[in-house]
């Protein structure tokens, strides 16, 4: 007679979550430490290159590299974790055991999708916490070639912005709003992508439609001549947004920060989409560990005497590699524009969540 008991055994449920989360972790450590040994060589040379940096900057890039590379690898350790747990059982005749009890396939699975969304919801508060902090650390740091870093004062530096066919490079921005100062500006202004002038320009506030540019030089490209002026206006129709908001990276700022952020930059008509995708890959990404008991769980059913065993967890391997590529592949759309927000965050998940319930049901015997 079947158990309809969503945890028909609470010991078995306790004993699978444990045994589960402890190979996970264990999995977790063995990759964070190889990946950052490799790291660390390839980085060391840079880093000791930096006049006065020793041991103590090594270790500072290990510590601030270490969280990104738990986040990024997790559910790679939880796929990992749930093979060896499941593939292990099979092997001892646990499972055989647990459905000759009258436990279904889902009720076996059950305990380590439970155990799952713990490590979901545990990777979402780490990654808000710790892991974008950590990469806005370590991004701003490689910017000065692992140096001093200046203390953070809500200054830019090396602003790219694009109006039209011109291109404007801000060397620092400050300020927001009608108080933005920009220093050490330059324009290229093209037409059908062919340069025809270059302004250089000390400073440039914002003034009425425009910007006023204070000690500009400009040199005409065609008549290679150059004409200086102690003041002058032009970016009309460029936003001071346009600056300071140029930098979005989904990676450094938190779900709440980020989201303030797109909606920033749609009040100044900026496109949103890479960024909307990337907002609700926060919540996507984590999740994809609740996935992976359900793709390894074809390794878990299956006569191990039958010799298929290693067939099967090759397969749920490659279930969980292809959600991988899948969803780096739609992620990638989605910044491209190709995919909307929604379908490049959530198509694969939802996509491999059907194809994991499915074959459950398939492989059980």
């Amino acid at each position: 007679m079947i158990n309809l008991d969503f945890f028909p055994s609470r010991r078995i449920a306790l004993y699978m979550a444990r045994t589960f989360l402890l190979r996970s972790l264990a999995v977790l450590a063995a990759l964070v430490l190889i990946l950052m040994t490799l790291d660390l060589l390839g980085e060391s040379g840079k880093i000791l290159a930096q006049p006065g940096n020793g041991d103590a900057e090594l270790w500072r890039y290990v510590s601030l590299r270490i969280p990104m590379l738990v986040a990024r690898f997790l559910p790679f350790s939880v796929l990992l974790g749930t093979l060896i747990t499941l593939a292990t059982l099979n092997q001892n005749s646990e499972i055989v055991s647990m459905k000759a009890a009258g436990i279904s396939a889902h009720q076996i699975i059950a305990p380590l999708v439970l155990a799952s969304m713990f490590v979901a919801v545990i990777s979402f508060l780490f990654n808000e916490r710790v892991v974008t902090r950590a990469a806005a650390t370590l991004s701003a740091w490689e910017a000065v070639d692992y140096g001093p870093v200046p203390p953070s004062t809500g200054v830019s530096s090396n602003v790219w912005v694009r109006q039209g066919d011109d291109l404007i490079l801000a060397r620092q921005v400050s300020g927001r709003g009608e108080s933005t100062l920009v220093r050490g500006i330059t324009i290229y202004h093209r037409d059908g992508g062919i340069l025809h002038t270059v302004i250089r320009a000390d400073a440039a506030r914002p003034s009425g439609d425009g910007w006023l540019l204070e000690k500009a030089e400009t040199f005409d490209v065609n008549g290679t001549s150059v004409r200086r002026e102690a003041r002058m206006t032009g970016l009309a129709g460029v936003e001071p947004d346009q600056f300071t908001l140029a930098k979005v990276d989904p990676e450094e700022q938190d779900f709440l920060t980020l989201r303030k952020s797109i909606a920033d930059l749609q009040v100044s008509g900026r496109p949103t989409e890479a960024l909307e995708a990337g907002l609700w890959h926060k919540i996507s990404g984590p999740l994809s560990a609740v996935l992976m008991p359900l793709l390894a769980g074809v390794a878990a059913f299956g006569l191990a005497r039958s010799g298929q065993l290693f067939v099967r967890a090759v397969i749920g391997m490659a279930l969980g590699f292809a959600y991988f590529v899948a969803d780096n592949f739609a992620l990638a759309m989605g910044n491209f524009g190709a995919y909307p927000p929604l379908l490049a965050a959530w198509g694969p998940f939802v996509l491999f969540l059907l194809v994991g319930e499915t074959v459950l049901i398939r492989t059980e015997e």
